[in-house]
């Protein structure tokens, strides 16, 4: 087992800086072309609009399982290629042996509301 590092302390203007938003799943496709198993997935963000992601959650997770849920994404890191997908935004989850949980809202919230 490894040891866990306490990361270094941050301000909480560095926390503002990290746009975590509710949004719900509206789609979610194949992605027979990554190299891990993904979907593509597409989330309403309310006023930042619908965005897209590759998310490696087919481990755990069926599209029926997705559509309707909200989630908390990142919505301000830089689009990244991913093969030939454009990936808008960083859906928040946590790794596990089984794979990667997502990081989803107790109690429904207006899309685009951000976590604070």
């Amino acid at each position: 087992m490894s040891e866990t590092t306490i990361p270094t302390d941050i301000s909480w203007a560095d926390f503002e800086k990290v746009c975590l938003v509710a949004g719900t799943v509206t789609r979610v496709e194949a992605f027979p072309e990554a190299r891990k198993p993904a979907w593509k997935v597409w989330v309403d963000f309310g006023p930042y609009g619908e965005k897209k992601t590759s998310a490696q959650i087919a481990q755990l997770y069926r599209p029926e399982d997705l559509v309707g849920r909200q989630i908390v994404g990142v919505i301000n890191f830089p689009e990244k290629q991913i093969g030939p997908f454009r990936s808008q935004f960083l859906l928040t989850g946590f790794p596990t042996d089984d794979g990667v949980v997502i990081t989803t809202i107790e109690r429904p919230v207006p899309n685009g509301t951000r976590l604070a």
